[in-house]
């Protein structure tokens, strides 16, 4: 596995780990805030392959509550 295709898959666990975190009784809204944002902004490029040949993720529908 290439080094950047490991640190993408850990990066990805740790966010479903804490995803997990945050569904638990008691859980620490500010840590969960915290170590979310800082885990999403340190994610790498995603390994090659992981997307279809020419895949945008900025072209979909938009989401609920947004301007088209």
């Amino acid at each position: 596995m290439c080094p950047d295709c490991e640190d993408f898959a850990r990066t990805v666990l740790l966010l479903g780990q804490l995803a997990l975190y945050a569904d638990t009784l008691g859980a620490d809204q500010s840590f969960i805030e915290t170590v979310g944002t800082s885990l999403a902004a340190s994610l790498p490029e995603p390994p090659p392959g992981t997307f279809q040949p020419g895949y945008d993720p900025t072209d979909g529908p938009d989401y609920p509550g947004e301007p088209s």
